[in-house]
C-alpha cells in the first residue's frame, strides 16, 4: 500500500479542517455528558460523576491523539501505508484491544505510586483523581500541540503524584517506584535506539551491503520477518491479551514460535516467487517487507489499546467506584459505559489529532523507508519482551521513538565514516588531476548512505587528487549532514524529561482548585 495524498490524507491534515475536528470531538465530550448524565439523574454527585466522565473522554482522545503515533508512524514514513490507511488501521485495532483485551478491572493507581489509605475520606480521593485524570489529559494535549510524542502512562503518574502528595504530604508516595519510573527515562530509549541500530546493522551486512541482493535477500529476509512473527506473538500474549488468557513467557513463546513457522515459509515462498523480477537493489529489498510492517502496525495498536485504555479509564473507574460506594479501592471493575468512553475516545483523538504526531514520527525525525521502519518496529516488540524478563521499567512510547533516533543515528555515522575514509584516500593523490575530482564529489553528495559504500570502493581503484583547503571544507559539509533533526531530539528528550513534574504540578494545583470549590 503505497504512500498517498489523497481526500482522506487531505481531510485529516489540512488547517482548514482544523475546527471541524475540534468541534467534532467536542460534540463528542458533551454527548459523553448527556449520556451519563441521563443514567446518573438523581445519584448524590451525579454532576460530578458527569464532569469526570468528560474528563476521561478527553484523556483518552489525548492518548489517541499523542501515543498512537508511535505504532504506526514508521510504518507511513516508510510508505507502507497512507496516513489515512494506517488512521482507520490503528481506530479498528486500538478500539478492538481496548474492548477485547482491556479486562473488566483495572487498577486504580497506575504503578502504585501513592497509598490511598493515608487519605481521610473517600471525597479527598475523588478530587485527587479527577485532578489527576485532568491534569495528565491537559499535558498530553500541550505535548501534541507542540509535536512531541510522550509517554502517557508516565502522564497519568505524574498526575497521580502530584495530587497526590497534595492531598495528603510527601509520605503518601513511593518514592522508589518513582525512582524506577525516573530511570525508565534513560533505560527505555537507549535500549530501543540500540536495538533498532544493530537490527539495521545486521541487515546492511546481510543484504543490503552484497553485491547481489537478491540472493542474499532471498536467503535472510525470511528469517527477519520470522523473527519479527516470534516476537510479536510472544509480545501480543503477554501484553496484549493477558487480561484474558494469562500465560508465562515459555507459553507465550511458544505461540510466537507457532507464528514464526508460518511467518517463515510465507516470506520464503514470496521472495522466491519475486526474485525473478525484483529489482537489485535496496528498494527492491523494501517490498518484501511492506505486509510485515502492517501487521506490525496493527498489532502494536491492538496491545496498546488493551494497555494504555487504562491511563484513561483507571481514574475514571476509580472515581466511581467512591462515589457509588464511598470508599477508596486500589482496584475497581469496570461497567461497560467506562469502558465504551475509553475506546471510543482513543479512537476519535486517533482520527481527528493523531496525524500531526504520526508525521512526526514517521517522517520528521529522520528519513525511512521499509527496512528502517521494520527494524523499528522489531525493536519495539523485543525490547518491550526483554525489559518485562529483566524486570526493567520501560516505556513503549520511549522505546519506539529512541528506535526511529537509533536509526538516524546509524545512517549518520555510516555515512560520517565513508566520508572520511574518502577524505584520506583524496589526500593521497596528485594536485594535477584535480578536475576529476569534482565529478566524484558531486556523486557522493548525492548518494545515499548505501550508495556511499560503492562509490569509496571505485575511488581506491583511481588515483584521485589531493583536495583543496575549499574541498575539504565542502567534504566537511557532506559528512556533517544532519540525518536526524536535532530540533526534534532536543523538543522530546525535553518533553520527556518535564512530563511527570509537569504534570504532577497541575494536579497539585487542581486538587487544590477542586478543594477550594466543594469545601
Amino acid at each position: 500500500m503505497a504512500r498517498s495524498s489523497g481526500f482522506l490524507d487531505t481531510l485529516l491534515t489540512s488547517d482548514s479542517t482544523e475546527r471541524y475536528r475540534i468541534g467534532f470531538s467536542l460534540l463528542f465530550l458533551l454527548g459523553i455528558w448527556l449520556v451519563v448524565g441521563a443514567f446518573s439523574e438523581g445519584m448524590p454527585n451525579g454532576t460530578l460523576l458527569m464532569a469526570a466522565a468528560v474528563i476521561g473522554g478527553y484523556m483518552a482522545i489525548n492518548i489517541g491523539a499523542n501515543d498512537v503515533a508511535n505504532n504506526v508512524g514508521p510504518a507511513v514514513g516508510s510508505g507502507a501505508l497512507s496516513l489515512g490507511a494506517a488512521v482507520i488501521l490503528a481506530g479498528v485495532f486500538e478500539s478492538s484491544g481496548a474492548l477485547i483485551a482491556g479486562g473488566d478491572v483495572v487498577s486504580t493507581i497506575k504503578g502504585g505510586i501513592i497509598d490511598p489509605t493515608r487519605l481521610d475520606e473517600s471525597r479527598e480521593f475523588v478530587w485527587l483523581m479527577t485532578a489527576a485524570l485532568l491534569a495528565g489529559a491537559l499535558w498530553l494535549n500541550l505535548a501534541t500541540w507542540m509535536g512531541a510524542p510522550v509517554s502517557t502512562t508516565h502522564s497519568i503518574v505524574g498526575g497521580v503524584l502530584g495530587a497526590g502528595v497534595a492531598a495528603g504530604g510527601w509520605g503518601i508516595a513511593d518514592w522508589a517506584v518513582m525512582g524506577k519510573i525516573a530511570g525508565s527515562w534513560v533505560i527505555s530509549p537507549v535500549m530501543g535506539g540500540a536495538v533498532a541500530a544493530l537490527l539495521l546493522f545486521i541487515i546492511n551486512k546481510t543484504v543490503l551491503y552484497r553485491k547481489n541482493v537478491v540472493p542474499a535477500a532471498r536467503t535472510f529476509v525470511p528469517w527477519l520477518v520470522a523473527i519479527m512473527a516470534w516476537a510479536f506473538g510472544t509480545y501480543l500474549m503477554i501484553k496484549g491479551v493477558k487480561k484474558i488468557v494469562m500465560v508465562d513467557f515459555f507459553e507465550a513463546s511458544l505461540v510466537g514460535l507457532v507464528a514464526a513457522v508460518v511467518a517463515f515459509f510465507v516470506v520464503r515462498a514470496l521472495a522466491i516467487r519475486r526474485a525473478a523480477t525484483m529489482e537489485n537493489s535496496a528498494d527492491g529489498v523494501n517490498t518484501l517487507f511492506t505486509w510485515p510492517l502492517i501487521f506490525a502496525a496493527a498489532l502494536l495498536s491492538f496491545a496498546h489499546g488493551a494497555n494504555d485504555v487504562a491511563n484513561a479509564i483507571g481514574p475514571l473507574a476509580a472515581i466511581n467506584d467512591a462515589l457509588a460506594n464511598g470508599g477508596v479501592a486500589t482496584a475497581s471493575s469496570i461497567p461497560l459505559w467506562v469502558m465504551m468512553i475509553g475506546a471510543l475516545g482513543l479512537t476519535v483523538g486517533l482520527m481527528l489529532f493523531g496525524p500531526r504526531l504520526i508525521k512526526t514520527v514517521g517522517s520528521e525525525i529522520t528519513e525511512l523507508d521499509k527496512t528502517r521502519a521494520f527494524c523499528i518496529a522489531l525493536s519495539a516488540a523485543l525490547t518491550v519482551i526483554l525489559a518485562s524478563q529483566l524486570g526493567l521499567p520501560v516505556s513503549s512510547t520511549h522505546i519506539a521513538i529512541g528506535g526511529v533516533f537509533g536509526v538516524g543515528f546509524l545512517r549518520e555515522y555510516l555515512k560520517s565514516n565513508y566520508a572520511t575514509q574518502l577524505h584520506k584516500i583524496m589526500e593521497e593523490r596528485d594536485e594535477d588531476d584535480q578536475e576529476r575530482l569534482k565529478p566524484f564529489l558531486d556523486d557522493f553528495r548525492n548518494a545515499s548512505v548505501e550508495e556511499m559504500e560503492k562509490l569509496l570502493k571505485r575511488a581506491k581503484k583511481k588515483k584521485h587528487v589531493p583536495l583543496t583547503k575549499s574541498d575539504r571544507k565542502r567534504l566537511k559539509k557532506i559528512y556533517k549532514e544532519e540525518m536526524v533533526k536535532r530540533s526534534h531530539l532536543v523538543r522530546i528528550a525535553a518533553a520527556w524529561i518535564i512530563t511527570v513534574p509537569a504534570s504532577a504540578v497541575m494536579a497539585a494545583t487542581l486538587f487544590f482548585t477542586l478543594r477550594g470549590i466543594f469545601v
